[in-house]
């Protein structure tokens, strides 16, 4: 039986107390409405994790380049990744890189 949902000044308690802790609950709770959306795939086999990895991924990525008004370098440092991994893996994910964008 699921939990009763927490208000938000329960969540903001929560951060106040823990930071990693109540992001790491607000992450579940989307997540959950994530799986629903993505178990919905009908008899093929599953790819949820794999599926939700990339877009996470991708997200962080993403916001790691506008952080980093576009370089790659401040974005993996951001990340705390390498250049080249962060390059290898931009690349794989289908993401380009414009300066200021």
């Amino acid at each position: 039986m699921r939990s009763k949902k927490k208000s938000k000044s329960e969540i903001v308690m929560n951060v106040k107390a823990s930071p990693y802790a109540a992001v790491e609950e607000i992450i579940e709770k989307k997540l959950e409405d994530i799986a629903t959306i993505l178990s919905s795939s009908g008899d093929r086999k599953s790819k949820i994790y794999e599926e939700v990895m990339k877009m996470v991924e991708k997200g962080l990525f993403k916001i790691a380049l506008r952080r980093s008004n576009g370089v790659k370098s401040s974005a993996a440092i951001f990340l705390g990744i390498n250049r080249n991994t962060f390059t290898d893996k931009m690349t794989k994910l289908g993401i380009n890189c414009k300066k200021g964008k």
